[in-house]
């Protein structure tokens, strides 16, 4: 499966660089892509990410997977970017697979992906997961949407997508080499 995480400036780091270090172990082909003018993205506590790619450059058909770090400027950035929402609500139409982290699963409750789906979010953002069955696990996979809680929760979420495109197994074997206890 091929991946794209979307990173915007005030992107919360963990949240990203966990989900892409979780994922290339797992031998999951994941492209970082800046939704901005050139690949060098501001994360939330001044860390500069280069990404691999820019939005102008991503051929979205070649993705099997849409990945939305959290942080509460990252998330307000993704939101504000319209051909990334479009490819979030075509994905979500066509039964892809989207996840998001933290505050971002907000941008999935605002365009209505949540309804009838179990998902998680930052505590205070439960409000904006319109229509699901907010549940307080560190992460969660609903059909072809995956959700997580925050930062400290980047671990299960990652392997939540690595459950997802690789299997159960394959998951609990990276937990097992980066000593996570599952």
């Amino acid at each position: 499966m091929n991946l794209a995480i979307f990173l915007a400036d005030g992107f919360e780091e963990i949240e990203g660089l966990t989900v892409v270090d979780l994922c290339r172990r797992a031998d999951l082909a994941i492209t970082m892509v800046s939704i901005g003018e050139t690949k060098t993205v501001h994360g939330s506590h001044g860390i500069l990410v280069e990404a691999d790619k820019v939005l102008s450059e991503v051929d979205f058909a070649e993705f099997d997977m849409l990945i939305l770090p959290g942080g509460k400027r990252g998330t307000q950035n993704l939101e504000a970017c319209e051909p990334l929402m479009g490819q979030v609500d075509a994905f979500d139409k066509a039964g892809k697979y989207v996840a998001a982290i933290c505050a971002a699963p907000s941008i999935l409750g605002h365009r209505g992906i949540l309804k009838g789906r179990k998902a998680c979010c930052y505590p205070g953002f439960e409000e904006h997961l319109e229509g699901a069955q907010v549940v307080y696990e560190p992460a969660i996979t609903c059909g072809h949407i995956i959700t997580g809680r925050g930062m400290g929760c980047s671990i299960p979420f990652g392997l939540a997508i690595v459950a997802a495109c690789n299997g159960t197994e394959a998951s609990r074997a990276i937990a097992k080499q980066i000593v996570y206890q599952v």
